[in-house]
């Protein structure tokens, strides 16, 4: 504040705290700070203030006759010289800025943090109906707002005619060579220059819309760098950088990095969404960038930003542009054998082999019954991938499991076993479900071949409809119509794709529990599948592993998998064991079973069925 009515001196602290770091050490070393290079922010500013103010000091005792002329009165004689006084302050401050300031670039930076630091000030000018800001028009007019002074307060009462002519009077001396001369500064294009009372609105036609509300939440939901909302993503050279790396999920609003796996943790990382379309990005990839770790008295945020990207899917960013979209590429039938026989005592390989043939790009749907060996299966199929196909990459994906089966497979399998326990809410399991598909979408657009083994569609949509809203339709079985859609896409994205990768799925459906909701879900994704292997519980109970039904196994245009003679072989040991007594389902896999164990290998098999 100042005394009888005069503006308010200019506060050298608020324009050097408006500066970022690399323009106060320039501004530091011009001065001749020793040190300035270590010293943070605050401790500084406080040395470029000891040192500038012996140079106030002598600016403050120039010749006061290059201000304006003194008036008749005492008062407006005193004004008169704090202007001239004032006025130095500020030439002296611009003079030295623009050693430091010579880059366009950064003044509508600058002049954006002003409007923040400055906002409290103007409140006060408007409330207390004096015009405000004249004492920083100076530096203002030539571009070097980051270390112009803050605008001066006034007291009270401040419309009586005396005070406004010194105001006049200031405003004369601080713009040299303008034509205003009626105590409004120039502001562009706001054209009030005659109006005392609108003077306090001037600079607030941004973003806020200028609007009195929004005025005041102004500098509430901002951060030092004057955006409201996003986190600062902007590195210096006394950042301190930490490698980050995950599967990217991109949500509605915003986008994160799972860096724990494909379910949320804490320690995941934060992405905009400007970052996600400049580079293309989408959900399921796999990114590996670089987090700011946050700077010495800085606000923790509950995620850290990625502040660089450097690889996506193993390869630079720059090149997500040109890849294709899934959805757009061109299924075709499998037309490509994946074979899971290994060892001669291994008989769940060979029996699917023969009973039910997996190709690339297939949707098998595996039917068991509680108890009914689908574990069992899966575990062997799992196994048998990677030694037949190594250059599959596979994925178990597990919704609602036991623990411990998730234990067992992460220790059995190679390959990548992605879980949610059945201790996790049914959000966890639609959201791991969705983010493991993707990721196999991703791998299929690079042209890669993935086996996803799914267990369990029917547990995922009992979970859909726990997760997801009310649709109005309740099946039967107290099922919303909104649950099963999104099984039957999940289950639908496996195809083979036409010159490129394919995406091969093998997923289990409950029957035979006595529920309407299994059987529900069941005839909402029976028709999506292109193979079907059946298991029985009562197959189990009689010793014969695996508990295959041959009579209900198939694969659809199964002719492109082989050659025509080795489909008839195959078609042949089939009904000899179906037609077998006796004629059910445990006679018929005791007769294959019988066959198949008499050679070492499946070939054998066929060839001896050729010779009989």
């Amino acid at each position: 504040m100042t005394d009888n009515g005069a503006p308010a001196r200019p506060d050298p602290r608020a324009g050097l705290e408006s500066m970022k770091m690399p323009e106060l050490k320039t501004l530091a070393a011009g001065l001749g700070v020793k040190g300035a290079g270590s010293l943070r922010k605050g401790p500084l500013v406080e040395a470029i203030l000891a040192t500038q103010g012996l140079g106030s000091g002598r600016a403050g005792s120039a010749p006061a006759g290059e201000g304006p002329p003194a008036k008749d009165t005492a008062a407006k004689d005193t004004a008169a010289k704090d202007t001239v006084a004032k006025d130095k302050t500020a030439a002296a401050s611009a003079a030295t800025d623009r050693s430091s300031d010579q880059k366009a670039d950064q003044k509508a930076d600058q002049k954006s943090e002003q409007k923040s630091e400055q906002k409290p000030q103007q409140k006060t000018d408007k409330k207390s109906g004096g015009p405000g800001g004249e004492a920083d028009q100076p530096a203002r007019q030539k571009g070097q707002g980051g270390d112009s002074p803050a605008r001066g307060k006034k007291q009270g009462g401040e419309a009586s005619a005396d005070q406004k002519n010194q105001s006049n009077q200031s405003n004369q001396s601080n713009q040299s060579n303008q034509s205003n001369q009626g105590g409004q500064p120039h502001r562009g294009n706001q054209g009030n220059q005659g109006n005392q009372g609108n003077q306090s609105n001037q600079d607030d036609d941004d973003d806020e819309n200028g609007s009195r509300r929004n005025r005041r939440r102004r500098g509430r939901d901002r951060n030092e760098r004057g955006r409201r909302g996003e986190p600062d993503l902007a590195v210096y050279e006394d950042d301190v950088l930490v490698p980050a790396a995950g599967i990217l999920d991109v949500l509605d609003n915003y986008a994160f990095v799972r860096t724990s796996g494909y379910l949320p943790g804490p320690d995941d990382v934060y992405v905009s969404l400007s970052m996600v379309r400049k580079f293309g990005l989408r959900r399921g990839d796999a990114v590996v960038g670089q987090v700011r770790q946050p700077r010495e008295g800085e606000r923790k945020e509950k995620f850290n930003p990625l502040v660089k990207i450097e690889l996506v899917n193993g390869a630079e960013p720059g090149q997500t542009g040109t890849r294709p979209v899934y959805e757009e590429l061109t299924p075709v039938f499998p037309d490509e054998r994946l074979r899971l026989e290994t060892d001669p005592e291994e008989m769940t390989g060979r029996v699917i082999d023969l009973v039910a043939p997996l190709g690339k790009g297939q949707r098998t749907l595996v039917l068991s019954p509680t108890s009914g060996g689908r574990s069992t299966l899966l575990r062997r199929v799992a196994a048998a991938l990677p030694q037949n196909h190594p250059e599959c990459h596979v994925m178990v994906v597990l919704v609602d499991e036991r623990p411990e089966e998730v234990t067992e497979l992460q220790r059995t399998v190679r390959g990548e076993v992605i879980a949610s326990t059945c201790d996790r809410p049914a959000t966890d399991h639609t959201t791991l479900a969705e983010l493991a598909v993707e990721r196999a979408k991703r791998l299929v657009e690079l042209g890669h071949d993935v086996v996803v083994l799914f267990d369990g569609l029917s547990r995922l949509a009992r979970a859909y409809n726990l997760a997801a809203p009310a649709g109005g339709r309740v099946l039967p079985g107290g099922l919303d119509t909104t649950a099963v859609l999104p099984v039957k896409q999940l289950f639908g994205a496996a195809r083979n794709v036409e010159d490129g990768g394919s995406l091969t799925m093998v997923a289990t459906a409950a029957v035979d529990n006595g529920s309407e909701a299994d059987e529900m879900i069941l005839e909402e994704v029976r028709g999506a599948a292109t193979g079907q292997v059946r298991l029985r519980r009562d197959l189990v109970e009689s010793g014969l592993v695996p508990a295959v039904d041959i009579r209900q196994c198939w694969t659809l245009r199964e002719e492109l998998l082989g050659d025509a003679a080795g489909l008839e072989q195959v078609r042949a040991l089939r009904q000899e064991a179906v037609t077998a007594e006796p004629a059910t389902a445990a006679g018929a896999l005791s007769v294959l079973l019988g066959r198949l164990g008499s050679r070492r290998s499946n070939v054998e098999v066929l060839r001896s069925q050729d010779r009989a």
